[in-house]
């Protein structure tokens, strides 16, 4: 199975029916990866079948929690090379994104690729979650994180800029847990827990949904 099959076969069996064109826009965003990859570390999985399915079916399995819809935001915070927030717009184009990464050569990447795709309603601020203005408190639907080492740690930092009722979804090892007592002090109840492997490997992954509750 080529890469391409791979990608369509896989983002199928998740729900997901790309067109010719997002098809395309994958692998130019893969394209440009690669060559960024040289000059600075934006990956250290350089393999393409192995790319496709642990960053692009990775990304993509966040539509496992949630429903894309025109004017849904979603905030992404340490962005890296664009993973989830990247496939998620290419697949889901309605969605307006934020993604936050303070390396600047990252974020210099990500700029790239919204401009090389094109893409539309998307931003990229690079600063730290610390140093996010006010006026992001509590305006996304969604806030989503693959960096972040720790869950209650991505938490703390997302939940503040979620509107009521919103959602942190968080793609991590099956073995993860939180306590009880670290989400009462996020302000989060577990919506949902769902646990998969990716398609075409043996590679484990659950997928977390936090509600804001307060």
């Amino acid at each position: 199975m080529t890469p391409r099959e791979l990608l369509i076969a896989g983002s199928k069996e998740l729900g997901i029916a790309l067109s010719i064109g997002q098809v395309k826009s994958f692998f130019v965003y893969l394209a440009e990866l690669k060559k960024w990859n040289r000059k600075i570390n934006l990956t250290a999985i350089t393999e393409e079948r192995d790319t496709v399915i642990k960053h692009l079916l990775d990304s993509l399995s966040y539509i496992k929690a949630f429903t894309p819809a025109s004017g849904i935001r979603l905030l992404d915070m340490g962005s890296g090379a664009g993973f989830p927030a990247i496939p998620l717009k290419i697949a889901a184009p309605d969605i307006s994104i934020t993604m936050v990464e303070s390396v600047k050569k990252k974020a210099s990447f990500l700029r790239h690729i919204v401009r090389t795709l094109p893409l539309e309603a998307v931003e990229v601020l690079d600063i730290r979650m610390e140093e996010m203005p006010d006026s992001y408190h509590s305006s996304f639907d969604i806030v989503t994180a693959r960096a972040f080492a720790e869950m209650p740690e991505a938490l703390g930092h997302g939940v503040v800029f979620l509107k009521p009722g919103g959602l942190v979804i968080l793609s991590r090892g099956p073995e993860e847990t939180i306590s009880d007592q670290k989400l009462d002090r996020a302000g989060v109840k577990v919506e949902q827990r769902l646990e998969f492997t990716l398609p075409h490997s043996d590679y484990k992954r659950a997928i977390w949904v936090f509600k804001k509750t307060r």
